[in-house]
């Protein structure tokens, strides 16, 4: 039996970005083990910045979206497998 696989999708439609900040470093990269309460992406919408957290702790498997591509509510956005 394979293992489990979280999908995080947006609650908003918005701005996908994979930093924080421009210039810091992706919050979290495919292979990466993430706690539940690790912050996984923002999600920018009407110059409000929302953070996504992985809500299930595993591996990051795959990130769906590009950096800074428009996403719509409930878009998935990265998969996580679980432990």
């Amino acid at each position: 039996m394979g293992k489990k696989i979280h999908t995080i999708t947006s609650p908003v439609m918005g701005t996908f970005y994979r930093s924080s900040a421009p210039d810091n470093p992706p919050l979290v990269e495919p292979g990466q083990h993430v706690k539940e309460t690790d912050i996984a992406c923002m999600i920018e919408s009407m110059k409000i910045f929302t953070e996504i957290r992985c809500s299930q702790a595993g591996i990051v498997k795959q990130i769906l979206v590009e950096n800074e591509e428009p996403v719509m509510k409930n878009q998935a956005l990265m998969e996580i497998e679980l432990d």
